[in-house]
């Protein structure tokens, strides 16, 4: 287990990262990984990004084309996405950062609440995955669910140019804006 806080000089911590680094032995049992139903990120087309009243932001920074759903229609959406931007200036994305990135997209890519109407905050995100990723395009088919009290849940499963990788949570409040 491996585990880092980021917490200002004598401050209870305002973020909590961990992880559970298992051993790996290649080819040491044999691989049983269902096949992606997917369409490879060349065969699908960019799609609009919610209406944002800025010009550069985490929409400008992500190439996305979505296989199924889009950010402005509401319910279930599969997006496959690339980062278009270093996360740290100066350092070279590695798949891991790319997937963490685009894993935290879940209840964007499948909001089923108006994004102009209510704003849906993750609180958490837990990430799962069965195998070291590759390459620069992620995708994300996520479904989210929202309980009428502003509870909500994205629920996704992740994939790599190679297939499935493993699966995302994020918890949600979601509230009306303004």
């Amino acid at each position: 287990m491996v585990e880092a806080a980021l917490a200002p000089a004598g401050a209870a911590p305002v973020m909590l990262a961990r992880a559970l680094r298992i051993r790996v032995a290649e080819d040491s049992v044999p691989s049983v990984v269902p096949a992606p139903e997917l369409p490879p990120p060349g065969e699908v087309g960019p799609a609009p990004f919610f209406p944002v009243p800025w010009e550069k932001g985490y929409h400008s920074a992500m190439e996305t084309r979505f296989a199924r759903g889009a950010f402005v229609e509401p319910g279930p959406g599969t997006c496959w996405m690339r980062m278009g931007v270093p996360l740290v200036a100066g350092e070279e994305p590695r798949p891991l950062d790319r997937v963490l990135v685009a894993a935290d997209s879940g209840s964007g890519i499948s909001a089923v609440v108006d994004f102009g109407r209510y704003l849906f905050v993750n609180g958490d995100l837990t990430v799962h995955l069965h195998r070291h990723p590759a390459g620069e395009w992620v995708c994300v088919e996520a479904r989210t669910s929202v309980d009428a009290a502003g509870i909500g849940l994205a629920d996704a499963r992740l994939y790599d140019e190679k297939g499935p990788i493993g699966r995302s949570a994020q918890s949600l409040f979601v509230a009306p804006r303004g």
